[in-house]
């Protein structure tokens, strides 16, 4: 018996890994976060299978249904949304399994922030504006931000800033990054991105507020901030990468060597 940590990706069902799919398929218990997961996902479990919503439950409640699991020597499919290693409470539960002697593994999923950058099809790291990738949240009431991860403190560095679980905190976002990033600085809400009813709302430190009020979005939303998100994309702005690049070489394309100058001689004429 084991129990699988799946991540189902971010919402659409043909997102989720092959590995994690054939793993709810051979489950018997299937335990899934309701609000995040959708139904296709789950609708892949056998015939027969126990599927339950975790949403409402506590943590205790959750252990109390894998142990029963685990006495019965029944696989646990534990689908969570995203990927498990982002913002998915999985480390309580794996602590727990631990003391218990109940074995796991964990399957990783596609992320919000991957997904989003799909749809908009663009690159998160352009060489000479933004090397860096930072994947943050803002304080809520139920989680505060340890000292040091203020978003104020983050925003020094300028890179590309994924901001997870703060739609409803875009007002201090907006206070605390436009004195580093600039009131005209790119900004994307990415709502249930990947889902039949995703909404992709661009703006700027300036507009954005405006603009996802305009559009109602609560919740499953995730912000990114900065200049990579720029909608203008020729070499003016962003510069190729050296990768490509004909001059430069590698152990996989080494430097080719100059192709030899040919001369040609001329007959001349005897007098």
């Amino acid at each position: 018996m084991t129990v699988h940590f799946i991540g189902a990706g971010p919402g659409a069902p043909d997102l989720i890994t092959v590995r994690g799919r054939d793993l709810i398929r051979r489950a018997r218990v299937v335990l899934y976060a309701g609000s995040l997961v959708p139904k296709a996902v789950i609708a892949e479990a056998p015939k027969g299978a126990r599927v339950v919503d975790t949403a409402p439950m506590t943590l205790d409640e959750i252990i109390t249904e894998i142990a029963a699991a685990h006495s019965a020597g029944l696989d646990v499919a534990r689908v969570h949304s995203g990927d498990p290693s982002l913002y998915g409470a999985v480390a309580e539960q794996m602590r727990r399994l631990d003391h218990l002697r109940i074995p796991y593994d964990v399957t990783p999923g596609v992320p919000a922030f991957a997904a989003a950058a799909a749809a908009l099809k663009a690159e998160f790291t352009l060489p000479g504006v933004c090397q860096t990738v930072i994947l943050t949240r803002t304080a809520v009431r139920a989680s505060s931000m340890p000292k040091g991860e203020e978003l104020a403190n983050l925003a020094r560095s300028r890179a590309t800033l994924a901001i997870h679980l703060s739609i409803n905190n875009l007002a201090a976002v907006v206070r605390e990054l436009t004195p580093a990033y600039g009131p005209d600085c790119p900004v994307v809400v990415a709502w249930r991105v990947s889902w039949p009813d995703e909404k992709i709302v661009r703006g700027t430190l300036a507009t954005i507020r405006k603009t996802v009020k305009a559009e109602k979005l609560t919740r499953t939303a995730l912000i990114l901030v900065g200049r990579v998100l720029s909608e203008r994309s020729d070499a003016d702005t962003f510069a190729d990468s050296r990768l490509y690049a004909a001059d430069h070489s590698h152990v996989l394309r080494p430097r080719r060597a100059a192709a030899p100058i040919r001369t040609s001689r001329r007959r001349c004429a005897d007098t």
